[in-house]
């Protein structure tokens, strides 16, 4: 246990500049953490980074990060399919670990993390840490003490449509706003799957359990997106259905499609033999959580965000952004500093990982796939 947790940032995008960066630059966070490193491949962009966050030291190479930046934790936000080579190279180095989501691209990959991780006393803490809601812990509770009956099936899900391309932050003209999306759209990593299904996939099996069985159909839809007057070529999955079998004839099913949206958000929607939840509503009426009367008192603003633990203060500021992900990399701290474990562990996600590989393998070969691992570990 340490008294301020040294943090490097590994990637300056989207999600770096957007999130993790502006909260853990703020001061109420100066007697728990340092910002003491960024990198990024692009030339000049974590100088820029660094300046305008205050960040203590900046490089072009994570190797250098790792060896010259002096950090006892790394938050890393690059291309997923870097993840697990990094994450690798982070243990190696003794440092502990935040993932943005998703972890790795693998479960082969993310049980090497984990055994790694246990072998040399490091903490992983894998996003999106979707349990930590208020309205999800509920919605399990809920479904436990038979509100809606006898569960029946399931449904969650996320789209890619023109977000990424759309982006704010990548329609300018310096370094630390002309962010390039093209690795979303190709392999390894890229996809909705990855990029926005992982959501609601944590929330589905944190609330109804892990997944025994997949079946899926799989294909890359669109085969060039347009970005700044640019073609991309796409070779990632962009629209996948995959059918979820948690055992006893409780099915579900979740989407990552390249456009349409069937449930509330990255919530999943949830069937019984007497009722339904869908999003934070019971039978069409909204269902008390902890917070909820803020949630509903301020319905332009990012409320639910505002309910994670961590999201307080200046952390609700207009402005602030990509609230969820500072509440996972303040989890690590956590940890870190106290000893205290967090829900958001490596093993959860590891499995979500399961359930996007093997969709994608049973779309290939026409198969269903059985799953290996748990929340908690390996069958």
């Amino acid at each position: 246990m340490v008294s301020k947790v040294k943090i490097g940032v590994v990637g300056a995008g989207s999600i770096a500049l957007r999130g993790i960066l502006p909260h853990l630059a703020m001061d109420d966070l100066n007697d728990r953490i340092v910002l003491q490193a960024v990198c990024d491949p692009v030339p000049g962009r974590a100088e820029a980074a660094a300046e305008k966050f205050g960040v203590e030291r900046a490089f072009l190479e994570f190797d250098d990060l790792l060896k010259f930046g002096d950090v006892d934790a790394v938050s890393i936000a690059s291309p997923i399919g870097l993840h697990y080579e990094q994450g690798r190279k982070a243990l190696e180095a003794g440092k502990h670990i935040h993932f943005n989501k998703t972890m790795t691209t693998t479960v082969a990959e993310a049980s090497d993390l984990i055994e790694t991780a246990k072998r040399r006393s490091l903490r992983i803490v894998a996003s999106p840490g979707e349990m930590l809601r208020p309205h999800n812990q509920e919605i399990k509770r809920l479904i436990e003490n038979g509100a809606i009956g006898t569960p029946v099936w399931a449904i969650c899900g996320a789209a890619f449509g023109q977000y990424h391309e759309k982006e704010s932050i990548r329609q300018g003209s310096d370094v630390l706003s002309n962010v390039d999306p093209s690795w979303y759209y190709r392999k390894p990593g890229g996809g909705p799957l990855y990029d926005m299904t992982v959501y609601a996939l944590h929330g589905i099996t944190g609330i109804l359990g892990p997944i025994k069985r997949v079946t899926a159909m799989s294909g890359t839809r669109i085969k060039e997106r347009e970005f700044r007057g640019a073609q991309v070529p796409c070779d990632a999955d962009d629209n996948t259905l995959i059918t979820l079998d948690w055992g006893d004839n409780l099915f579900g099913l979740a989407y990552g499609t390249a456009a349409g949206r069937v449930t509330d958000g990255f919530g999943g929607s949830y069937f019984g033999t007497s009722g339904q939840i869908m999003g934070a509503l019971l039978n069409g009426e909204p269902f008390p959580y902890p917070g909820s009367d803020l949630v509903a008192s301020m319905p332009d603003r990012p409320a639910r965000q505002f309910l994670l633990p961590h999201v307080v203060g200046p952390h609700r500021d207009p402005g602030a952004q990509e609230h969820h992900v500072y509440e996972d990399v303040m989890q690590l701290v956590d940890w870190v500093r106290e000893g205290k474990p967090s829900i958001v562990t490596a093993e959860h996600a590891r499995h979500v990982v399961e359930i996007i590989e093997a969709g994608y393998r049973a779309a290939e070969t026409g198969q269903t796939q059985s799953l290996t691992t748990t929340l908690t570990g390996l069958v």
